[in-house]
């Protein structure tokens, strides 16, 4: 009996009884979302400890890795997408009990996955030096960070197939297991950056590039340890026994491919962003990197309550019931946003002190207070916003996710925050009200369009 089959069945009188969360619905949306939300925080301490020791090197080596590791994030940032689709048909079948074949869908992905990557790897380690001399202000920064990335892109490929095991592990309610994997892979990753940065039990002293290095060496000790454990827990469900029909890879393609477009964008967005703040000012700039960073922190629960949310929608549909895929949407709408409410009240009361520990410059610090205090605002709603996103993605509907986040970064944010940080020189607090103004027209679109259910004609 898979944990949709535990919850008790939807009361059906009343919108308040219907999306308001019983304590076994709870049970398992936290069951869950908390390994998801503990995995992508393991995530960002390791990107704390990386800075720390490379920071060791001096301020051109941790350019040039800075630099380079927002490359990388757009370079793989496409082949989350994949994991969408194996998450959403994975979840699907578990709902319709197609027993022996869940997996199937994910030895599909993995194959996509290869097509994709290996070729893309190729391309882009010839392309580094090249991209990495037009955006780097200095030569040594563009030489250090070229060494640096083309490490990481022999990862490129192990990610792609950790995403696809990603949405594996969330379809199956086996959350858990992407985080003790995720956990191990970065500790691996810090121990080998202590050996080869600096040259530790015998290792060259290979710098930024050691940073590199371990990095794809970690990468892909993630991915063995993600082949063991499909193995011993999916080899029932058809894991690495054949691969799904024709149509089955034309739909995961058809999911895959409109969510890795909307990250790349998504990604390009947070760039063209930092463009417009280098407009604005040397101050906006380092008080927008703290806030973003910040913000990337805060929507982690988000994000995880997301997925949950992208696996009870899947396996409720796979089971016929749009009514239950639908509630699952709301009920974990509400319960998200009023957890990330009571976590964003300290960036609400006491700003300053969260932005102390980054920000040195009184005048600085004092700029990023009230944007802060709008991010804290408006994290509710971005909350329901990222659940209801993953619940589209979870149904199959990735190009209504697709055309609501271009619509809203590119059509509307981009621009508008142009017009008044730039053109206009409100500055920064301006930029981050667009923001919010953006975000809210981006939680009613997809609030309208959960409603219309035209998510739910999606066929698998």
């Amino acid at each position: 009996m898979s944990l949709l089959e535990a919850a008790p069945a939807l009361p059906r009188s009343g919108a308040a009884a219907r999306y308001r969360l019983t304590a076994e619905q709870r049970r398992i949306v936290t069951a869950l979302a908390y390994p998801i939300i503990g995995a992508m925080a393991s995530q960002n301490v390791v990107n704390l400890v990386d800075t720390a020791m490379v920071g060791q090197l001096g301020d051109k080596a941790l350019a040039a890795v800075g630099l380079s590791s927002f490359v990388n994030f757009m370079a793989v940032s496409f082949m989350m997408g994949m994991s969408s689709g194996v998450q959403a048909m994975c979840a699907r079948w578990r709902g319709a009990s197609r027993s022996g074949e869940i997996a199937k869908p994910l030895n599909g992905g993995l194959l996509l996955v290869v097509a994709i990557c290996l070729p893309a790897t190729v391309a882009l380690l010839a392309a580094t030096p090249k991209i990495l001399a037009a955006l780097a202000p200095e030569p040594a920064v563009a030489e250090t960070g070229t060494a640096y990335l083309q490490y990481r892109l022999l990862g490129m490929t192990a990610v792609g197939m950790n995403f696809s095991f990603r949405g594996y592990w969330n379809a199956m309610n086996m959350s858990r297991l992407y985080m003790a994997t995720l956990v191990s892979m970065h500790l691996v990753g810090i121990a080998l950056n202590w050996v080869f940065i600096f040259g530790h039990l015998g290792a060259p002293a290979l710098g930024a590039r050691g940073a590199g290095l371990s990095n794809a060496i970690s990468v892909w000790v993630g991915t063995a340890l993600y082949f063991a454990l499909a193995w011993y827990h999916g080899r029932g469900e058809g894991f690495l026994q054949g691969l799904p029909s024709r149509a089955t890879m034309r739909t995961m393609l058809a999911i895959s491919v409109p969510a890795g477009l909307q990250q790349l964008l998504f990604a390009s967005g947070m760039l063209a962003l930092f463009a417009i703040l280098a407009h604005v000012g040397t101050a906006s700039v380092a008080a927008g990197n703290v806030l973003i960073n910040l913000t990337l922190v805060a929507i982690l629960p988000a994000i995880g309550f997301g997925l949950a949310a992208a696996t009870l929608v899947g396996q409720a549909l796979g089971e016929g019931s749009v009514a239950d895929a639908y509630a699952w949407g709301w009920r974990v709408s509400r319960f998200a946003a009023g957890f990330v409410a009571v976590l964003s009240i300290p960036a609400l009361v006491a700003p300053d002190l969260l932005l102390m520990p980054f920000l040195h410059d009184p005048a600085t610090r004092e700029l990023a207070v009230w944007p802060l205090r709008i991010v804290a605002l408006c994290a509710p709603l971005d909350c329901v916003s990222a659940v209801l996103m993953n619940s589209h993605l979870g149904a199959g509907s990735s190009r209504t996710v697709l055309v609501v986040s271009v619509l809203t970064q590119w059509g509307l944010f981009l621009p508008v925050a142009w017009l008044l940080g730039v053109r206009l020189g409100f500055g920064l607090v301006a930029i981050w009200l667009a923001q919010s103004l953006t975000r809210m027209i981006g939680v009613t679109l997809f609030a309208q369009s959960w409603r219309r259910r035209a998510w739910a004609r999606v066929s698998m």
